[in-house]
């Protein structure tokens, strides 16, 4: 059943701006006002002189105070009909623009404030649709967008996702999906891969590497193909599956997800070494021994979450990818790649370069490249370009 938000008697509640934000978020000291307004509710946003400005996610508890949810006059805002309009448009781009159902049954259904949705990400794994919430907000209005994906996956499944970190700085409690394991299989440009969509990070894949990691793969022919952080295997397996490497070595910490890239690579009849050990442990290990590799691609989680770690995750970044150069032979391809959001791809390249003085190697970039156009970045949210690919040749 939809949730009601509010009284239709009473109307939205009111917050003044004292200014107006340079793009759709709103802080605590752009807010003169907040009247009536609760945690996690729409609220009707007016500007310093009392014009209607839009409306918005509110949450005072928050870093972010408000997400813009739309511009319109908020007086004349109808949820279910502003939910059913930006469901609409983020499916048909998927399905007429992009046609990503010809070669995947994984892809993303909306990113965040790129589909007009801010604090939701929505993955459709066949007939699962994973929603992972950032906002009090959006998941409290829960009922009413799976009421909306319902009109276009009328028998699909959900399932609720956030972090720890968003349930703590919201203020939200998602309890865990009673039962034994959910899983499915997905298929993307014709590689298989097992998913258990009531574990895993994220909503349970990383849909966003779907072109890198097909890039990837034209590299990986007659070569040993290490693949740092992999997670459940999403590089390794297409280095194997689709480039014809004669090796696949995966390095994956969590034993869970570890054991999943060997799954998978049985899965695509390929033979993945996965070694569940920390990856720099690993790689100081490869340097003793000597071994290099015609084919690394470095993958890590997000080290820079947040601006207070963001020089220790920016020295990280530089550590990581200095040592896994060392294990690139010489002519072969070196892959790396950042889902920080507060790194940009300038910065990143940056880091690259000095990684590579560092290790004393010589780097020709071939390419560089963020996540599959199933990921749009709004113009006004810059900070959606979050993924960063860069695709070398070291010598």
């Amino acid at each position: 059943m939809a949730q009601k938000i509010y009284s239709q008697a009473g109307g939205l509640p009111r917050v003044k701006l004292s200014h107006a934000p340079a793009g759709p978020n709103a802080f605590k000291r752009m807010i003169d006002t907040a009247d009536r307004a609760e945690p996690g509710q729409l609220v009707a946003v007016y500007d310093k002189n009392g014009n209607p400005y839009g409306t918005a996610i509110y949450n005072p508890h928050s870093q972010i105070t408000l997400r813009i949810i739309s511009r319109g006059n908020p007086e004349e805002f109808r949820l279910d009909e502003f939910f059913d309009e930006k469901v609409s448009r983020a499916v048909s781009l998927r399905r007429d623009v992009l046609k990503l159902p010809e070669r995947t049954d994984a892809y993303r259904l909306v990113h965040d404030f790129a589909d007009g949705l801010p604090g939701l990400t929505a993955d459709v794994y066949r007939d699962q649709i994973v929603l992972e919430f950032y906002s009090l907000g959006m998941y409290r209005l829960w009922p009413n967008l799976q009421a909306a994906f319902k009109k276009h996956f009328p028998e699909a499944s959900f399932h609720h996702r956030a972090t720890s970190y968003t349930q703590e700085m919201e203020g939200f409690k998602i309890k865990p999906e009673p039962g034994q394991a959910r899983k499915t299989r997905i298929t993307e440009n014709g590689v298989q891969f097992e998913l258990d969509l009531r574990s895993g990070f994220k909503t349970g894949f990383f849909c966003d590497q779907r072109d890198n990691r097909l890039y990837a793969s034209q590299f990986a022919a007659g070569k040993k193909m290490l693949d740092i952080c992999a997670y459940t295997g999403g590089f390794g397996v297409y280095a194997g599956r689709l480039g014809g490497a004669e090796s696949v070595t995966c390095v994956e910490l969590d034993p869970e997800a570890s054991e999943a890239s060997r799954r998978n690579g049985n899965i695509n009849k390929v033979k993945v070494d996965a070694v569940c050990a920390d990856a720099f442990t690993y790689m100081r290990q490869m340097i003793d021994l000597k071994r290099r590799f015609g084919l690394v691609v470095l993958d890590p989680y997000k080290l820079v979450s947040s601006r207070e770690e963001r020089d220790k995750g920016i020295f990280k970044y530089r550590d990581f990818n200095r040592i896994a150069l060392a294990l690139v032979e010489e002519g072969g391809v070196f892959v790396t790649c950042s889902c920080s959001g507060m790194v940009s791809m300038e910065e990143f390249s940056f880091i690259l370069r000095g990684a590579a003085a560092n290790a004393g190697r010589r780097v020709q970039i071939l390419k560089k490249a963020g996540a599959g156009p199933d990921h749009p970045v709004a113009a006004d949210y810059p900070e959606g370009e979050y993924l960063k690919c860069i695709f070398c040749r070291v010598l």
